[in-house]
C-alpha cells in the first residue's frame, strides 16, 4: 500500500531562510572614513574619540550622503523638538544606508529629522518627562523599586549613544533647548554605597538590573567592584547588566581589560549560584554584525547565562511583522543573542511618531507567533505607568475610540505602601492620537492644553 503524505512546505507571509548577508558594513565606503585602516575601527577608543556629536561632525562622517536639506531638517529639531544631544559611535552610523538616509531605519530614531515629527501631535496630551516615575520610585538615588523582587540601578546618566526615544531622556544625556537634565546628586561611589546598603536590609529584593545610562561608560573595575558586591549580598540571586553599547560600541566588550573583569565576575557567579547576564537593546536588524556577534560569543563562552535583546516597538523602524521577524531570526541565527521584550515605546515628550497603539501591538504579537521557537519569541509589552511591564493582550479593558486601555496590577510599587485601593484600581496608558477615528481626535483635541 502506498503510504499518503499531505504535508509540504506552503507559501508563508514570511519567507525563511533569511535573504541577508551576514557581513560587517564596509565603512570605507563613508567619505569620513575611507582611510581608515580596520585596526582603528575595531579600537573602542579610537571608535569613542570618533563618535558624531553635532551636525558638521555628521557631515564630515557622510559627505554629499548627507543632503543640505536632511541636514536642515535635523537642525531644526536639535533646536526645536529633540530630547537627547547627538552622540553616535562610527560603528553604529556603518549600519545606516547612507544612500536613502531619509528612510533609513536606523537614522530614523538616531538622528530625528523634524518633518519625522507627526505635525498636528508631536507629543500625547498625558505625556511626562519621567513616564513611568522611576525616579519617584528610588529608594536611594539612582535605585528605581518599582517590583516586589526586582529593582533597577541607574550606575551612571551618560550612554556611548543617545537614542532619540530614550525612555530615560529626564536624566540621561546633556541637556538640551527642550530639556534640562537632571543631575545625580551624590558621588558615583556614595551612591553606589548608599544602593548596596539598602539591598542588603532588603532581603525581598533578588534580582538586580545594572544599567543607567549604560553600563558600557562605566569604568570596568567600577562595574566589577559594583557586581561582585552584589554577589556578595545572600539575597541577590540574579544580575542583569543593560547595555546598548553592547550593539552601538561592541568593541568596548572586546577589549582585553573588560573581557578580564566581565570573567571574573562571570567565575564568581557560578560559585556564588548567581545568574549573570546581559541585555542589549537592538532595534533593526542591519545593528546586528559580525562584531556584535563576535562579542555575544565572548560573553557566552566564558559563561554568562544568556545575552538577551529588549528592543523597542518603533513605528518606522521594526513596526512590522517582517522587520521584527528579520530582527529576531537575524539576532539568533547570527548574533546568538535571545529576542526577550520589545517595549512599546514609551509616553515621553515629542516620542509620538514612533509610538504604536495597544492594538498594532497585539496584531503585531499574533502575526510573529510560530515562527520562531516558542523561547525565542519575544513578548510585546506594555510599560504601563505605575504599573510596569503587562503583555500587550492584557488589557483589563480597551476603549478603541479614545484609544484608552485599562490595566490592572497585582503588587504595589514602593510608594504605594498606604494606598489600599493600589491592587483595586483601574491604570490608563493612551495610544498615539493619529491612530485614532476622527471622533477620537476630535474628542483629544477638546482635552489638549490650550497653546
Amino acid at each position: 500500500m502506498a503510504t499518503r503524505t499531505a504535508a509540504a512546505p506552503v507559501a508563508q507571509p514570511f519567507v525563511y531562510p533569511l535573504k541577508r548577508d551576514f557581513v560587517e558594513p564596509d565603512w570605507r565606503r563613508l567619505p569620513g572614513y575611507r582611510s581608515v585602516a580596520a585596526a582603528d575601527w575595531e579600537s573602542a577608543l579610537w571608535q569613542r574619540q570618533h563618535s558624531v556629536k553635532n551636525l558638521k561632525e555628521l557631515k564630515d562622517a557622510l559627505g554629499e550622503f548627507l543632503t543640505d536639506d536632511l541636514a536642515q531638517d535635523i537642525l531644526t529639531d536639535q533646536r526645536q523638538w529633540a530630547t537627547m544631544s547627538m552622540l553616535i559611535p562610527p560603528q553604529m552610523l556603518n549600519t545606516m544606508n547612507e544612500r536613502d538616509l531619509r528612510a533609513d531605519p536606523v537614522r530614523r530614531y538616531m538622528i530625528p529629522a523634524a518633518s519625522d515629527r507627526h505635525p498636528e501631535w508631536p507629543n500625547h496630551p498625558r505625556a511626562s518627562r519621567d513616564s513611568l516615575h522611576e525616579s519617584d520610585m528610588w529608594a536611594v538615588e539612582g535605585l528605581t523599586h518599582r517590583y516586589p523582587t526586582k529593582v533597577l540601578a541607574e550606575l551612571i546618566s551618560t550612554c556611548p549613544q543617545y537614542c532619540g526615544h530614550c525612555t530615560r531622556m529626564d536624566l540621561v544625556g546633556n541637556s538640551v533647548p527642550q530639556v534640562q537634565k537632571r543631575k545625580f546628586a551624590l558621588a558615583p561611589q556614595d551612591r553606589y554605597k548608599a544602593m548596596l546598603d539598602y539591598l542588603r536590609k532588603t532581603p525581598a529584593v533578588r534580582d538586580v538590573v545594572v544599567s543607567g545610562g549604560d553600563v558600557a561608560n562605566v569604568p570596568i573595575a567600577h562595574l566589577e567592584s559594583f557586581v561582585s558586591a552584589l554577589m556578595d549580598i545572600p539575597n541577590i540571586r540574579d544580575i542583569r547588566l543593560a547595555s546598548k553599547g553592547f550593539q552601538a560600541l561592541p568593541q568596548h566588550f572586546l577589549q582585553d581589560e573588560v573581557l578580564k573583569g566581565l570573567d571574573r565576575l562571570v567565575k564568581k557567579a557560578w560559585e556564588r549560584g548567581v545568574d549573570l547576564a546581559l541585555h542589549t537593546h537592538v532595534n533593526h536588524a542591519n545593528q546586528v554584525t559580525p562584531l556584535v556577534a563576535k562579542a555575544a560569543k565572548k560573553l557566552l563562552e566564558m559563561g554568562f547565562r544568556d545575552v538577551r535583546n529588549q528592543g523597542v516597538l518603533l513605528r518606522g523602524v521594526n513596526a512590522t511583522a517582517k522587520d521584527l521577524l528579520d530582527l529576531c531570526f537575524t539576532l539568533l541565527d547570527h548574533g546568538k543573542i535571545m529576542p526577550y521584550y520589545f517595549y512599546m515605546c514609551d509616553m515621553i515628550p515629542n516620542s509620538e511618531h514612533w509610538r504604536t497603539s495597544v492594538g498594532e501591538a497585539q496584531q503585531l504579537q499574533h502575526d510573529i507567533m510560530g515562527y520562531l521557537p516558542g523561547f525565542a519569541t519575544p513578548r510585546l509589552v506594555c510599560d504601563v505607568p505605575m504599573v510596569g511591564k503587562r503583555w500587550v493582550h492584557q488589557t483589563a479593558d480597551y476603549d478603541r475610540t479614545k484609544g484608552v486601555s485599562y490595566w490592572t496590577k497585582n503588587y504595589r510599587t514602593s510608594i504605594e505602601a498606604s494606598d489600599a485601593q493600589a491592587l483595586a484600581r483601574r491604570y490608563e496608558y493612551y495610544d498615539p492620537v493619529y491612530t485614532l477615528p476622527a471622533e477620537g481626535r476630535e474628542f483629544w483635541r477638546r482635552e489638549a492644553p490650550q497653546k
